[in-house]
């Protein structure tokens, strides 16, 4: 296995060059040329090409290693190193061309991530961290919000399009935090939203019917970016238990009150 700083850079190369195409793609796809995967989740050949060339060149750099991608599922190679891949988080948006849209790439040794890489194809900003090391944005140190006080904090979130089963719960939160926080946010991409949390942008972000390509890497870099990750239960089941509060260390602990009140154990029901 080599330097993970020097893998790190390699991955940020990687995505560069594949989030360039992407992004020449904008306003490009006709709509005959968008598949319906599931109720509000769509696809398009952007999306497929781009995983197609991750998992290319990214295969090359990690012999023999296997990939969670999010069109391709998880491929047959058993191995020690796992990539995790969202080629294109926040689809939506870039058929609609709004700008916010991102490539997420997570690398996994035996089950803990070891790297992580978001590039924000439209501001051609890369967020990552590797090992146990600091969380950069283009080489710059990134740290999560200082902030303390809660009615002063910024909140992303994602809206339920396909999953519906803890709207009342999810609506009855929003009330609340619309009065106690200075604002909500729902950009409509995860990674990023994990992102800016990382960089201190946003205060925290809390999201349900999530799968592990949205959120390993970001999850990854707020952590290293000295900030706290947990699933609604508190515990460690973010990856893969479809639930995720990302934030700094006071904000967190606010916002898993506000949930525990509102979700109650529905986290218990997934």
């Amino acid at each position: 296995m080599q330097n993970l700083a020097h893998l790190c850079e390699q991955v940020r190369q990687i995505s560069q060059e594949v989030g360039r195409w992407i992004k020449t793609q904008v306003g490009q796809v006709s709509s005959n040329q968008i598949e319906t995967k599931d109720l509000n989740s769509l696809v398009s050949y952007v999306d497929k090409y781009a995983e197609n060339q991750l998992i290319s060149q990214l295969g090359k750099l990690v012999a023999g290693s296997s990939f969670l991608a999010e069109e391709s599922g998880e491929s047959d190679i058993k191995s020690d190193y796992l990539w995790i891949i969202d080629p294109l988080d926040g689809t939506t948006n870039f058929l609609h061309s709004i700008p916010f849209f991102a490539i997420s790439v997570a690398l996994q040794h035996k089950g803990q991530t070891i790297l992580g890489l978001i590039y924000d194809i439209m501001h051609e900003n890369a967020y990552y961290s590797w090992g146990e090391n600091r969380a950069f944005c283009d080489g710059q140190e990134i740290r999560v919000s200082n902030q303390t006080q809660f009615n002063q904090s910024l909140v992303a979130t994602g809206f339920p399009y396909y999953d519906f089963s803890y709207r009342q719960h999810y609506l009855s939160m929003i009330g609340e935090l619309m009065s106690e926080t200075r604002g909500l946010r729902r950009l409509g991409s995860a990674a990023l939203d994990l992102a800016y949390v990382a960089c201190g942008r946003f205060e925290g972000f809390f999201e349900y019917s999530l799968s592990p390509w949205d959120v390993a890497a970001g999850a990854f870099i707020v952590q290293n970016a000295g900030g706290v990750v947990s699933d609604f239960g508190n515990g460690t089941n973010y990856l893969h238990g479809r639930e995720i509060i990302a934030a700094n260390p006071a904000c967190q602990s606010a916002l898993f009150t506000c949930l525990k009140k509102h979700f109650h154990q529905s986290s218990e029901k997934n």
